[in-house]
């Protein structure tokens, strides 16, 4: 069984460490491939498609949802959706790679549930939300508005991190990014 891709789901409210950490383990980890994402929302100059995100018309969007062409899809806002093609699982798994995502907190139960006892999902666990805070002051990138609407929505993201089936407290990041790789090692061998 341990031929057969494994799914790996990091989830976490906003500023937590969890792209950090997914970011360490794709390096030191050749057998872990990210899942892209497909959005319906325009690309950047910067971005490119099936490298950033699979760039999708609303239409198009809409029409593979039909289809049930999504593990899983959230519209963020009227005709923005993101969501996990299952043809890029297909196309990671076929590399002989496990699939590793970084995705919010509703979007990595989902994918759990379709995918049971071939998915671990590890949630991400700020120290605290006061630690949080000061996290998202530090990096600078929000208004103090967009901090306090994070925060709101990391105490509501809390709320669900039992439904998971580990959960990673990040508060010193080599420890965190080390007990996740030995999580994943583990899984791997199952």
């Amino acid at each position: 069984m341990s031929k057969e891709g494994k799914l790996f789901i990091f989830s976490a409210p906003s500023g937590s460490g969890k792209t950090t950490i997914v970011r360490s383990l794709l390096e030191n980890y050749s057998n872990l491939e990210f899942s892209i994402s497909a959005t319906s929302r325009p690309k950047r100059t910067n971005e490119v498609n099936g490298k950033d995100y699979y760039f999708l018309s609303a239409e198009t969007f809409q029409e593979k949802i039909a289809h049930n062409e999504f593990v899983e899809w959230e519209e963020v806002y009227e005709n923005r959706y993101y969501g996990t093609l299952k043809s890029e699982l297909e196309r990671i798994w076929s590399q002989g790679k496990h699939v590793i995502f970084d995705v919010d907190v509703v979007g990595g139960l989902n994918i759990k549930k379709q995918y049971a006892d071939r998915a671990l999902a590890i949630f991400v666990m700020p120290p605290s939300i006061e630690e949080l805070e000061k996290r998202l002051i530090t990096r600078s990138t929000d208004s103090s508005e967009d901090i306090k609407t994070r925060i709101e929505k990391a105490q509501q993201e809390l709320s669900y991190s039992d439904q998971f089936d580990v959960i990673v407290i990040n508060d010193k990041l080599e420890d965190a990014i080390e007990q996740s790789a030995k999580l994943i090692e583990r899984f791997i061998q199952k």
